[in-house]
């Protein structure tokens, strides 16, 4: 798993018109390709009346899974400048359909290139993206003479606490970033006089929002 990736916020959509085309947006996460082909076939559902739904998505932690996907624009002018922009912001596991409704007025290939590249663009900066940062849950079990201390010293600490259970001595549940579990051992013990019980426990994900 990687330690942090960027991604998108949610799933959302927004609309923009060009030249009376209306482009819509639609974004969401996908982790597996299935996944992606779901929502794609969904939005095609949603929106048979369209001229257009082209497509793009960019899955895997090395980015190993892309698709981009014209239908019936003219070649290279829409699935790929989509996908471009979901590389250019380095997001993964992310799908995206840009279902076009025709105003009558061509755009040419740049145009069309640029229109579908700004509707993915304007569509993630509307939607939002976050950072995914791999955190390992790591339990400190004290007895409640340093209950004080600690949980006054891990309050004030960068690391978030997950929660604190109070049984016979207390439990503390830190999320601590991957890379800095050792350092963050090292100061518990410390900080507890080699009296407290440090356990691993089972990795989670925590997102903060980001501008791109």
């Amino acid at each position: 798993m990687l330690s942090d990736y960027l991604t998108v916020k949610t799933i959302d959509k927004h609309e923009i018109v060009i030249e009376k085309s209306r482009f819509i947006a639609h974004i969401a996460r996908a982790t597996t390709e299935e996944e992606a082909i779901h929502f794609i076939q969904n939005i095609k559902k949603e929106h048979q009346q369209a001229t257009h739904n082209c497509s793009a998505y960019l899955i895997g932690e090395t980015d190993n899974i892309q698709k981009a996907n014209d239908d019936g624009e003219p070649s290279g002018t829409a699935g790929v400048p989509m996908l471009e922009v979901l590389k250019k912001r380095e997001l993964k596991d992310t799908v995206v359909v840009v279902t076009r409704y025709f105003g009558g007025i061509k755009l040419g290939a740049g145009g069309l290139i640029r229109a579908y590249g700004k509707s993915v663009s304007e569509g993630l900066n509307h939607i939002g993206v976050v950072q995914r940062k791999l955190h390992q849950i790591i339990h400190i079990t004290v007895d409640y003479t340093l209950l004080g201390k600690m949980e006054n010293e891990l309050r004030n600490s960068i690391y978030p606490i997950k929660e604190m259970n109070y049984m016979e001595k207390v439990e503390i549940q830190m999320y601590v970033p991957i890379k800095e579990t050792d350092a963050f051992s090292e100061w518990i013990t410390d900080l507890s006089n080699a009296q407290s019980e440090i356990v691993f426990g089972e990795q989670e994900y925590l997102e903060k929002d980001v501008t791109r």
